[in-house]
């Protein structure tokens, strides 16, 4: 597969699985090596308007 151009390297398609129910998104690994996430981690989604903003799970 060729590499993106830079402008689009953080364009991702929305995936679909769990036979449909459910939908999913990769996100670049820059961005989770930066945030010091890892593999399982819990995360929280909220709307903010036309929005979604992820963020680390607060227990």
């Amino acid at each position: 597969m060729a590499r993106r151009r830079l402008e689009n390297r953080n364009v991702r398609k929305l995936t679909r699985t769990g036979g449909g129910k459910s939908v999913s998104v990769t996100l670049p690994i820059e961005f989770v090596r930066e945030l010091r996430w890892r593999d399982r981690q819990k995360v929280t989604i909220r709307r903010s308007g036309s929005k979604l903003i992820i963020e680390d799970w607060k227990k």
